[in-house]
């Protein structure tokens, strides 16, 4: 069977790439075409297109880590992000695998937290194997599904080592609970006192339930 020799326009457009961009590659060694004709003209192989385009695909996973992620809601629980972040260290380094630690401080509905961004950043670089969470809503509070599925487009998994199961009902208040604490950072006075009044009669209900 002849092979099928392509210009430097049409390998440009195949690869996503300039012409020029192939020019430089010829010139350091990176990729050079498989003929050099004498008119100057570059042409590469259909073989060679392919398995260029297998070992970029196979480069583009090489060196992939896991990611513990961990976060609390204030400054004032430190002391639950060390332990969160101590817990995923133990367990992630017993893998043997390459990982990092990122820990996050604030809400769970707040999506615009420096570690969360920087999570995401890395899920689509394709730097993230798998991501380790100590429990559902340390990701985040709401949307988790949404980022697992972003995750799985991008060949990335999430694993929450702590599935404890919850009733509907615990969960409801625990998301209720949260947006309040949200939006009553932002009152003052007497709105303030009752909405933290509110907050305990959902505790209350909570407790009283779970009786």
């Amino acid at each position: 069977m002849n092979e099928v020799y392509l210009s430097i326009n049409k390998v440009s457009k195949i690869l996503g790439v300039t012409p020029q961009t192939l020019r430089n590659w010829d010139k350091s060694g990176y990729f050079k075409p498989e003929q050099t004709r004498n008119n100057g003209y570059r042409y590469y192989s259909r073989t060679q297109i392919d398995n260029f385009i297998e070992k970029q695909s196979k480069d583009k996973y090489k060196n992939r880590i896991n990611i513990g992620y961990c976060r609390v809601s204030t400054t004032k629980q430190k002391d639950d992000l060390k332990r969160q972040a101590n817990n995923l260290n133990l367990y992630l380094k017993s893998l043997n695998q390459p990982y990092q630690i990122i820990k996050d401080i604030g809400s769970g509905i707040n999506y615009n937290k420096k570690g969360l961004k920087e999570l995401i950043t890395l899920i689509c670089k394709h730097k993230v194997d798998t991501i380790y969470v100590l429990y559902k809503d340390r990701l985040v509070r709401f949307g988790f599904e949404l980022i697992e599925y972003f995750a799985e487009l991008n060949d990335c998994r999430i694993v929450v080592l702590d599935n404890e199961d919850k009733t509907k009902e615990q969960e409801l208040v625990e998301d209720l609970m949260q947006i309040i604490t949200v939006f009553s950072c932002r009152l003052h006075g007497q709105r303030a006192s009752k909405t933290r009044q509110l907050m305990q009669d959902l505790v209350n209900i909570n407790e009283d339930e779970n009786e």
